[in-house]
Formats: structure tokens, sequence, C-alpha cells
């Protein structure tokens, strides 16, 4: 597990850098006019209120003063993105843009018995920000700590439940449990808003989610964070551990969120947009703001 849980985040961070690297080296293809030339559309894996939802709409308002052109965010959860993947390659349209974390993407393979698109369907073109990933509890239940919670799950064999959402977090926090012995149900959700509502009203007791989707949750104290999956301690809420801090570095997972385009897309347009992207991200902004995390 340690070996797949490695590989998947290796896969996460070449996703975008390996592509951007070949592009470079690839002829260049002239366009012989201005993009957009009409409104633009966003496909999203996840639904609303989702880490990827509300980083999206924030980019493309800020897109759509750039470009002088609607910008429309649709969301198409479910399938494990496969709904939305499906919508955006049978759009078959330069002006629609699919965006997903990565890890719904470099989790497929692992998880589904047969992946109905190709990766050289889908053709990475920026990062658009990262997403902080925690899991968390009831606010009524004992556990203050990651060790709380695998303490509480192994004196409790199966009696306590996760919630399931999409990609790489269900691999993860699956392989999190078989690695540590623990015995806890799993709760499959179509979308991680309705997991985490689950959660407050303790139908389930742990979820792995973005911090976007559980911070208003958190605002009303019927939740509580055990750790962050990512690399760095998140400064809005500096008292949280990362799980590597918490004992349990299989958990280390930083969020990327990006837009891709179709096969064939020319490498003019797609520099164009990370460009854009790059200007209009949430990166230029301070971690006081959110900065780079959602």
């Amino acid at each position: 597990m340690f070996e797949l849980t490695a590989m998947t985040r290796i896969f996460i961070r070449l996703s975008f850098v390996l592509p951007l690297m070949l592009t470079h080296m690839a002829p260049s293809v002239g366009q012989d006019q201005a993009w957009p030339q009409r409104s633009v559309r966003f496909i999203l894996t996840l639904g609303p209120g989702s880490g990827t939802d509300i980083g999206t709409r924030v980019l493309a308002d800020r897109l759509s003063k750039r470009w002088g052109q609607p910008v429309v965010v649709e969301n198409r959860p479910g399938g494990d993105a496969i709904v939305a993947i499906n919508a955006f390659l049978t759009a078959n349209d330069d002006h629609v843009l699919l965006a997903s974390p990565v890890s719904s993407l470099t989790a497929h393979p692992y998880m589904l018995q047969h992946v109905p698109y190709k990766d050289s369907d889908l053709l990475p073109i920026a990062r658009t920000f990262n997403a902080v990933v925690a899991i968390a509890v009831p606010t009524p239940m004992q556990a203050k700590s990651l060790a709380d919670l695998v303490q509480s799950t192994r004196a409790q064999p199966g009696k306590l439940n996760w919630a399931g959402t999409t990609g790489a977090l269900d691999f993860l926090f699956a392989g999190f449990l078989k690695m540590n012995a623990l015995d806890m149900a799993r709760v499959p959700y179509r979308n991680p808003q309705d997991a985490a509502k689950d959660l407050a009203a303790e139908r389930v007791q742990a979820v792995m989610a973005s911090l976007a989707t559980l911070t208003p949750l958190l605002a009303s104290n019927k939740v509580k964070l055990l750790a962050v999956t990512n690399s760095a301690r998140f400064p809005v809420h500096p008292g949280v551990q990362t799980v590597k801090e918490a004992g349990h570095p299989e958990l280390t997972f930083d969020g990327l969120v990006g837009f891709f385009g179709l096969k064939g897309m020319p490498l003019p347009l797609r520099e164009k947009i990370a460009a854009d992207v790059r200007k209009r991200s949430w990166i230029r902004m301070s971690c006081n703001d959110w900065g780079q995390w959602v």
C-alpha cells in the first residue's frame, strides 16, 4: 500500500509538469483567430459547494472579465468524475474545458475495472489552485486527534462509518484503514457536501474532504478537524496537525485542481489559457485571503 500511495502522489505531481515539458518541445500551431470568440464553459467533476466548485467559480468570474466573454460553470458530479468527463468529451468544443481535481483522474486505474476514456483524450492545460483536504469527525465525538480516531475505531470494529466520495480521497482513506487493520464501513456519496452534512448529523463518523466543503459546518461548530492531508499546515487553522505530524504520512495528499482541454488543442491556445489562469489565479492572493488554497 505504501508503494501505491507513493505512486499516486507521484502521478498527481507529474500530471501537469510532464505534459507542459513535452508541449514546449512540440511544434507551434498557429491560431488564426482570437480566443474566446463566444462564451466559455467549465465542466466540473464535483457538485456546488465543493472546494473545486468554489475556487473555479471565483476564477471563472476573473477570467470572464479578462476574456470579455461569459464563463459558465456547469456541475456534473457522479460516477467518480466519469459523468463530467463524458460530457466534456461529447461536447467536442474548444470553448469547453474540464475542471477537475487531478486526483480524480489518477485514481481511476486503481478504482475502476474499466476506464471509459484514454489518457490522451484529456490534455492538461494549467493548474488552477491547491485544495486543502482535511479529515473531520462530528463535534460530539470524543476523538480529538487522528490517533484518537484510530483507537476509537479499533475499540468498535465495524460499528463506525466513513463517508466515501470520489477519486484518490477514497483510495487513500481505504488504504489507511487497511494498513492499520481498522474495520470501518464505507458509505458512498455522490457529492462531498452531502457527506459533510451527514457527518454533522452523526450518520457517519469520519470524512476526508476539502476544507471549503467543511468550513460552513466548522463555523457552526458541528464538525471538528483532526488533521489536514497537505504537506504543510494551513495558516487559517495553524493548530491543526498535518497527517504526517499525526503519525500517518501515508495519508499525505496535496489536492491539485486544474483545467483540461481536448486532445489536439493547439499549443498557443493552451499557453494563452495557462497564462491567463496564472494572472487571475488565487495564487496571487495572500494566505489570509485563502491564497492558493481552497
